[in-house]
């Protein structure tokens, strides 16, 4: 078994808050594909980050978690890309790592 964590951003490049409604899209799209999804979004994570060179960057994320068999990465790798357009970011992080249910 598996886990995918989806990090977003809670507010877009120019500081405006990510519409609630993508957040909803998101349960519900994952919901349907994978048949759960676990949303942390009640207590936002802090993130940062340093470019290369660069000042740190700081954001306010939400986790979304998503627990699969088996792993389509191309669907994976093609959904994130799809988030980063739409929220305008250079890179949303996605991780999966194995799990062992007890």
């Amino acid at each position: 078994m598996f886990v995918v964590q989806i990090y977003l951003p809670l507010e877009l490049p120019d500081g405006a808050a990510v519409p609630a409604g993508l957040f909803e899209r998101t349960k519900a799209e994952l919901t349907d594909r994978f048949g759960g999804v676990t949303a942390f979004l009640q207590s936002p994570a802090e993130g940062a980050w340093k470019p290369s060179g660069g000042e740190a960057i700081h954001d306010r994320i939400a986790i979304f978690e998503v627990m699969v068999a088996d792993v389509d990465t191309a669907w994976w790798r093609h959904y994130r890309e799809a988030l980063e357009a739409e929220l305008q970011q250079q890179r949303i992080l996605v991780r999966l790592f194995q799990v062992t249910l007890l």
